[in-house]
Protein backbone atom coordinates (compact mmCIF):
# COMPACT_ATOMS: atom_id res chain seq x y z
CA UNK A 1 0.00 0.00 0.00
CA UNK A 2 1.53 3.27 -1.22
CA UNK A 3 -0.61 6.48 0.35
CA UNK A 4 -0.29 10.19 0.09
CA UNK A 5 -0.34 11.52 3.65
CA UNK A 6 -3.11 14.58 4.14
CA UNK A 7 -1.89 17.25 6.38
CA UNK A 8 -3.39 15.37 9.37
CA UNK A 9 -2.15 12.06 8.66
CA UNK A 10 -5.37 10.61 9.05
CA UNK A 11 -4.29 7.23 6.95
CA UNK A 12 -1.20 6.68 8.86
CA UNK A 13 -3.73 7.02 11.85
CA UNK A 14 -6.18 4.33 10.42
CA UNK A 15 -3.53 2.07 9.63
CA UNK A 16 -2.59 1.79 13.00
CA UNK A 17 -5.81 1.84 14.34
CA UNK A 18 -6.32 -1.37 12.32
CA UNK A 19 -3.12 -3.59 13.00
CA UNK A 20 -3.13 -2.32 17.08
CA UNK A 21 0.51 -2.91 17.55
CA UNK A 22 2.01 -3.84 20.96
CA UNK A 23 4.84 -0.80 20.72
CA UNK A 24 5.76 1.62 18.38
CA UNK A 25 9.17 2.39 17.43
CA UNK A 26 10.24 5.37 15.24
CA UNK A 27 13.50 5.79 14.05
CA UNK A 28 14.85 8.77 12.96
CA UNK A 29 18.18 10.34 12.40
CA UNK A 30 19.72 13.89 13.89
CA UNK A 31 17.81 15.95 10.76
CA UNK A 32 14.22 13.91 10.77
CA UNK A 33 14.55 14.23 14.25
CA UNK A 34 14.56 18.11 14.23
CA UNK A 35 12.46 18.66 10.75
CA UNK A 36 9.83 15.86 10.57
CA UNK A 37 9.31 14.42 13.74
CA UNK A 38 7.62 17.62 14.81
CA UNK A 39 5.21 17.42 12.06
CA UNK A 40 4.63 13.67 12.52
CA UNK A 41 4.35 13.56 16.51
CA UNK A 42 1.25 16.31 16.81
CA UNK A 43 -0.78 14.28 13.88
CA UNK A 44 -0.23 11.20 15.41
CA UNK A 45 -3.26 9.77 17.27
CA UNK A 46 -2.71 6.15 18.75
CA UNK A 47 -3.34 4.57 22.52
CA UNK A 48 0.06 1.77 21.36
CA UNK A 49 3.29 2.86 23.92
CA UNK A 50 6.01 4.51 21.38
CA UNK A 51 9.63 5.09 21.70
CA UNK A 52 11.94 7.52 19.16
CA UNK A 53 14.85 6.20 18.34
CA UNK A 54 17.83 8.27 17.04
CA UNK A 55 20.85 7.48 15.40
CA UNK A 56 23.22 9.43 13.59
CA UNK A 57 22.54 10.53 9.81
CA UNK A 58 25.12 9.72 7.07
CA UNK A 59 25.51 6.70 4.73
CA UNK A 60 28.70 5.88 6.69
CA UNK A 61 26.45 4.85 9.79
CA UNK A 62 24.13 1.76 7.23
CA UNK A 63 26.65 -0.68 9.02
CA UNK A 64 26.32 -4.07 11.05
CA UNK A 65 27.23 -1.64 14.40
CA UNK A 66 24.25 0.75 13.93
CA UNK A 67 22.19 -2.60 13.40
CA UNK A 68 23.70 -4.22 16.13
CA UNK A 69 22.64 -1.29 18.73
CA UNK A 70 18.97 -0.81 17.46
CA UNK A 71 18.88 -4.95 17.71
CA UNK A 72 19.74 -3.92 21.51
CA UNK A 73 17.35 -1.62 21.97
CA UNK A 74 14.37 -3.43 20.97
CA UNK A 75 15.91 -6.32 23.27
CA UNK A 76 15.84 -3.95 26.55
CA UNK A 77 12.80 -2.24 25.38
CA UNK A 78 10.74 -5.90 25.14
CA UNK A 79 10.34 -5.54 21.35
CA UNK A 80 7.66 -8.55 20.40
CA UNK A 81 6.13 -9.74 17.06
CA UNK A 82 3.54 -7.38 17.13
CA UNK A 83 5.12 -4.28 17.09
CA UNK A 84 5.28 -1.78 14.59
CA UNK A 85 8.70 0.23 13.82
CA UNK A 86 8.04 3.41 11.78
CA UNK A 87 10.89 4.29 8.90
CA UNK A 88 11.10 8.06 9.77
CA UNK A 89 13.75 9.42 6.91
CA UNK A 90 15.92 9.28 3.82
CA UNK A 91 17.05 5.96 2.72
CA UNK A 92 19.34 5.17 4.74
CA UNK A 93 16.85 5.16 7.39
CA UNK A 94 14.39 2.86 5.45
CA UNK A 95 17.11 0.49 4.53
CA UNK A 96 18.36 0.07 7.64
CA UNK A 97 15.20 -0.21 9.69
CA UNK A 98 13.34 -2.01 7.28
CA UNK A 99 16.73 -4.64 7.84
CA UNK A 100 16.55 -4.69 11.32
CA UNK A 101 13.16 -4.89 11.69
CA UNK A 102 13.11 -8.28 9.32
CA UNK A 103 15.79 -9.65 11.60
CA UNK A 104 15.29 -8.99 14.75
CA UNK A 105 12.87 -12.06 16.39
CA UNK A 106 12.43 -13.38 12.64
CA UNK A 107 10.70 -10.49 11.73
CA UNK A 108 7.75 -7.83 12.83
CA UNK A 109 5.97 -4.80 10.45
CA UNK A 110 7.65 -1.86 9.49
CA UNK A 111 6.12 1.00 7.65
CA UNK A 112 8.21 3.53 5.58
CA UNK A 113 7.59 6.94 5.38
CA UNK A 114 10.26 8.55 3.19
CA UNK A 115 11.12 12.41 3.72
CA UNK A 116 13.47 12.19 0.90
CA UNK A 117 12.80 12.51 -2.46
CA UNK A 118 15.41 9.67 -2.97
CA UNK A 119 13.50 7.43 -0.34
CA UNK A 120 10.15 8.55 -1.57
CA UNK A 121 10.35 7.40 -5.39
CA UNK A 122 13.31 4.44 -4.90
CA UNK A 123 14.69 3.37 -1.29
CA UNK A 124 11.49 2.95 0.49
CA UNK A 125 9.96 0.71 -2.33
CA UNK A 126 10.32 -2.70 -3.12
CA UNK A 127 11.20 -4.63 -0.27
CA UNK A 128 15.13 -3.96 -0.07
CA UNK A 129 16.67 -3.82 3.17
CA UNK A 130 20.35 -3.77 3.99
CA UNK A 131 23.68 -2.30 5.33
CA UNK A 132 26.80 -1.48 4.24
CA UNK A 133 29.95 -3.23 4.72
CA UNK A 134 33.63 -3.58 4.13
CA UNK A 135 32.27 -0.05 1.87
CA UNK A 136 30.03 -1.99 -0.38
CA UNK A 137 26.83 -0.93 -0.65
CA UNK A 138 24.08 -2.75 0.65
CA UNK A 139 25.96 -5.68 0.62
CA UNK A 140 24.24 -7.60 3.37
CA UNK A 141 20.26 -7.52 3.75
CA UNK A 142 17.10 -9.14 2.77
CA UNK A 143 14.14 -8.94 0.84
CA UNK A 144 11.29 -7.50 3.04
CA UNK A 145 8.17 -5.35 2.11
CA UNK A 146 7.06 -2.54 4.35
CA UNK A 147 3.10 -2.91 5.19
CA UNK A 148 2.44 -0.10 4.23
CA UNK A 149 4.08 3.31 2.45
CA UNK A 150 3.31 6.98 3.69
CA UNK A 151 4.46 9.73 1.41
CA UNK A 152 4.17 13.72 2.44
CA UNK A 153 5.54 15.81 0.01
CA UNK A 154 5.56 18.22 2.25
CA UNK A 155 8.68 17.31 3.84
CA UNK A 156 10.60 17.93 0.67
CA UNK A 157 10.65 21.26 0.97
CA UNK A 158 13.03 20.34 4.27
CA UNK A 159 15.47 19.36 1.62
CA UNK A 160 18.77 20.96 0.25
CA UNK A 161 19.11 20.80 -3.07
CA UNK A 162 21.88 18.46 -3.26
CA UNK A 163 19.55 16.00 -2.04
CA UNK A 164 16.40 16.81 -4.21
CA UNK A 165 18.60 16.75 -7.11
CA UNK A 166 20.04 13.51 -6.09
CA UNK A 167 16.47 11.96 -5.91
CA UNK A 168 15.74 13.52 -9.02
CA UNK A 169 18.47 11.52 -11.17
CA UNK A 170 16.29 8.01 -9.63
CA UNK A 171 12.95 9.66 -11.19
CA UNK A 172 15.33 10.21 -14.75
CA UNK A 173 15.98 6.65 -14.20
CA UNK A 174 12.60 5.80 -14.23
CA UNK A 175 11.34 7.55 -17.49
CA UNK A 176 14.51 5.98 -19.16
CA UNK A 177 13.81 2.66 -18.19
CA UNK A 178 10.16 2.87 -18.42
CA UNK A 179 8.33 5.61 -19.92
CA UNK A 180 9.44 8.01 -22.44
CA UNK A 181 6.73 10.62 -21.48
CA UNK A 182 7.99 10.71 -17.92
CA UNK A 183 11.91 11.02 -18.96
CA UNK A 184 10.94 14.07 -21.66
CA UNK A 185 8.54 15.80 -18.86
CA UNK A 186 11.42 15.64 -15.98
CA UNK A 187 14.11 16.20 -18.35
CA UNK A 188 12.68 19.08 -19.72
CA UNK A 189 12.45 21.00 -16.33
CA UNK A 190 14.39 24.34 -16.31
CA UNK A 191 14.74 23.87 -12.47
CA UNK A 192 14.45 21.35 -9.99
CA UNK A 193 12.39 21.99 -6.84
CA UNK A 194 9.97 20.51 -4.52
CA UNK A 195 7.24 22.55 -6.78
CA UNK A 196 8.58 21.44 -10.29
CA UNK A 197 8.60 17.82 -9.27
CA UNK A 198 6.28 16.93 -6.65
CA UNK A 199 3.59 16.49 -9.87
CA UNK A 200 5.51 13.43 -11.07
CA UNK A 201 6.51 12.00 -7.61
CA UNK A 202 3.74 9.76 -8.46
CA UNK A 203 4.31 8.09 -11.63
CA UNK A 204 7.46 7.52 -10.27
CA UNK A 205 6.59 5.74 -7.33
CA UNK A 206 3.95 3.66 -10.04
CA UNK A 207 7.10 2.63 -12.18
CA UNK A 208 8.95 1.38 -9.16
CA UNK A 209 5.61 -0.44 -7.63
CA UNK A 210 4.60 -1.79 -10.99
CA UNK A 211 8.29 -3.01 -11.59
CA UNK A 212 8.75 -4.70 -8.30
CA UNK A 213 5.44 -6.21 -8.53
CA UNK A 214 6.07 -8.45 -11.10
CA UNK A 215 9.68 -9.62 -10.25
CA UNK A 216 10.20 -9.59 -6.14
CA UNK A 217 13.15 -11.40 -5.58
CA UNK A 218 14.98 -9.36 -8.78
CA UNK A 219 15.12 -12.96 -11.13
CA UNK A 220 14.87 -10.70 -14.55
CA UNK A 221 12.85 -7.61 -15.26
CA UNK A 222 13.35 -5.95 -11.51
CA UNK A 223 16.93 -5.95 -12.88
CA UNK A 224 15.88 -3.24 -15.02
CA UNK A 225 15.90 -0.81 -12.05
CA UNK A 226 19.48 -1.25 -11.77
CA UNK A 227 20.15 1.23 -15.09
CA UNK A 228 23.36 3.03 -13.84
CA UNK A 229 23.60 1.72 -10.87
CA UNK A 230 26.12 -0.80 -11.60
CA UNK A 231 28.67 1.52 -12.30
CA UNK A 232 27.50 3.87 -10.24
CA UNK A 233 27.62 1.61 -6.87
CA UNK A 234 30.97 1.10 -8.27
CA UNK A 235 31.98 4.57 -7.90
CA UNK A 236 30.12 5.57 -4.54
CA UNK A 237 31.88 2.76 -3.08
CA UNK A 238 35.26 3.91 -4.18
CA UNK A 239 34.74 7.72 -2.67
CA UNK A 240 32.89 5.97 0.52
CA UNK A 241 36.40 3.81 1.10
CA UNK A 242 38.03 6.98 0.82
CA UNK A 243 35.73 8.57 3.51
CA UNK A 244 34.86 11.19 0.94
CA UNK A 245 30.74 10.63 0.29
CA UNK A 246 28.88 11.38 -2.78
CA UNK A 247 25.47 11.72 -2.64
CA UNK A 248 24.02 8.60 -4.36
CA UNK A 249 22.07 10.23 -6.94
CA UNK A 250 25.25 12.09 -8.47
CA UNK A 251 26.76 8.87 -8.81
CA UNK A 252 23.63 7.33 -10.37
CA UNK A 253 23.64 10.33 -12.61
CA UNK A 254 27.50 9.20 -13.68
CA UNK A 255 26.35 5.48 -14.50
CA UNK A 256 23.48 6.57 -16.51
CA UNK A 257 25.97 8.62 -18.49
CA UNK A 258 28.33 5.40 -18.72
CA UNK A 259 25.73 2.75 -19.14
CA UNK A 260 24.15 5.17 -21.87
CA UNK A 261 27.80 5.18 -23.46
CA UNK A 262 27.32 1.15 -22.95
CA UNK A 263 24.40 1.01 -24.57
CA UNK A 264 25.50 2.98 -27.76
CA UNK A 265 28.83 1.08 -27.81
CA UNK A 266 26.38 -2.46 -27.61
CA UNK A 267 24.64 -1.33 -30.76
CA UNK A 268 21.12 -1.08 -28.66
CA UNK A 269 20.83 2.73 -29.53
CA UNK A 270 22.05 5.03 -32.24
CA UNK A 271 24.85 8.01 -31.39
CA UNK A 272 21.85 10.42 -31.31
CA UNK A 273 20.02 9.05 -28.91
CA UNK A 274 23.03 8.64 -26.69
CA UNK A 275 23.99 12.11 -27.18
CA UNK A 276 20.73 13.69 -26.01
CA UNK A 277 20.31 12.17 -23.43
CA UNK A 278 24.45 12.14 -22.01
CA UNK A 279 23.62 16.14 -22.61
CA UNK A 280 20.33 16.16 -20.75
CA UNK A 281 21.92 14.69 -17.43
CA UNK A 282 25.50 16.89 -17.86
CA UNK A 283 22.77 20.06 -17.68
CA UNK A 284 21.57 18.95 -14.68
CA UNK A 285 24.33 17.20 -12.49
CA UNK A 286 27.63 17.90 -11.97
CA UNK A 287 31.00 16.41 -13.58
CA UNK A 288 32.33 14.07 -10.56
CA UNK A 289 36.08 13.50 -11.44
CA UNK A 290 36.97 10.18 -10.70
CA UNK A 291 40.81 10.57 -12.31
CA UNK A 292 42.19 9.30 -9.31
CA UNK A 293 40.87 6.11 -9.52
CA UNK A 294 42.07 3.27 -12.09
CA UNK A 295 39.64 1.22 -14.42
CA UNK A 296 41.09 -1.77 -12.67
CA UNK A 297 39.48 -0.41 -9.24
CA UNK A 298 36.46 0.72 -10.77
CA UNK A 299 35.96 -2.98 -12.23
CA UNK A 300 37.00 -5.07 -9.13
CA UNK A 301 34.35 -3.50 -7.28
CA UNK A 302 31.84 -4.34 -10.43
CA UNK A 303 32.73 -7.78 -10.27
CA UNK A 304 31.66 -7.87 -6.53
CA UNK A 305 28.28 -6.51 -7.83
CA UNK A 306 25.24 -8.52 -5.96
CA UNK A 307 23.50 -8.83 -9.38
CA UNK A 308 26.30 -10.88 -10.72
CA UNK A 309 26.17 -15.03 -11.84
CA UNK A 310 29.07 -16.95 -12.81
CA UNK A 311 32.06 -14.40 -12.92
CA UNK A 312 30.48 -12.04 -15.04
CA UNK A 313 29.47 -8.46 -14.79
CA UNK A 314 25.82 -8.01 -15.67
CA UNK A 315 24.65 -4.78 -17.03
CA UNK A 316 20.89 -3.25 -17.51
CA UNK A 317 21.08 -1.42 -20.60
CA UNK A 318 18.36 1.18 -22.36
CA UNK A 319 17.92 -0.10 -26.06
CA UNK A 320 15.66 3.02 -26.48
CA UNK A 321 14.15 5.68 -24.28
CA UNK A 322 11.72 4.11 -22.52
CA UNK A 323 12.82 0.70 -22.66
CA UNK A 324 15.46 -1.76 -20.76
CA UNK A 325 17.22 -4.83 -21.07
CA UNK A 326 18.60 -6.87 -18.41
CA UNK A 327 21.49 -9.03 -18.35
CA UNK A 328 23.69 -7.58 -20.50
CA UNK A 329 27.04 -9.33 -20.80
CA UNK A 330 30.24 -6.52 -21.98
CA UNK A 331 33.49 -7.16 -22.38
CA UNK A 332 36.13 -5.52 -20.03
CA UNK A 333 37.39 -3.71 -23.23
CA UNK A 334 33.83 -1.95 -23.83
CA UNK A 335 33.63 -1.10 -20.19
CA UNK A 336 37.57 0.52 -20.21
CA UNK A 337 36.26 2.12 -23.44
CA UNK A 338 32.88 3.80 -21.68
CA UNK A 339 35.29 5.04 -18.13
CA UNK A 340 37.56 6.80 -20.44
CA UNK A 341 34.96 8.22 -22.48
CA UNK A 342 33.56 9.37 -18.79
CA UNK A 343 36.88 10.56 -17.56
CA UNK A 344 37.63 12.96 -21.34
CA UNK A 345 34.06 14.85 -20.76
CA UNK A 346 36.21 17.07 -18.14
CA UNK A 347 38.73 17.59 -21.05
CA UNK A 348 35.12 18.97 -23.49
Amino acid sequence: MIKELDKDFTSLNEYIDQIKPSKIFILVDENTHNHCLPVLLPNLETDAPFEVIEIEAGEEHKNIETATQLWEIFSEMEADRKSLLINLGGGVITDLGGFVASTYKRGFKFINIPTTLLSMCDASIGGKTGIDHQYLKNIIGTFALPEAIFFYPGFLETLKFEELRSGFAEMLKHGLIADAAHWNDLSSLHKITPESITPFINRSMAIKNEVVSKDFKEENVRKTLNFGHTIGHAVESLFLKKGNLIPHGEAVALGMICETHLAFLCGLIDVEVSSVIISKIQRLFPYIDISEFKNGAIMDLMFNDKKNLDGNINFSLINGIGSCLYDQKLSAEQIILTLNFYKDLKKN
